[in-house]
């Protein structure tokens, strides 16, 4: 998400005229690959973090979160303790 900011950013200072990006040219033999530069990077980053599982696992905390504070917040809604009931036990079995 970064790259594609500093991409849009790096179009806006041209299209404005501002600083030394102001001056930069859209030709092919010129600085546009300055433009295209930050939006290729951030292809390459998105391909990499779902071919190497990155995203999967941040989905996959993000819902183990979920679940440990829905089953916290049930827990005291009902009136009993959030902590685990078994910690507490000492030898207690079958």
């Amino acid at each position: 998400m970064l790259f594609v900011i500093v991409g849009v950013l790096l179009v806006v200072l041209n299209l404005a005229g501002i600083g030394p990006v102001g001056n930069w040219t859209w030709t092919l033999g010129g600085d546009l690959w300055k433009f295209a530069l930050p939006f290729l990077l951030a292809i390459v980053w998105w391909w990499w973090a779902d071919t190497s599982g990155l995203n999967k696992r941040r989905e996959m905390e993000k819902m183990e979160d979920r679940k440990r504070k829905r089953r916290e917040d049930n827990l005291q809604a009902l009136g009993l303790e959030t902590r685990g009931r078994r910690k507490g036990r000492e030898g207690g079995g079958r």
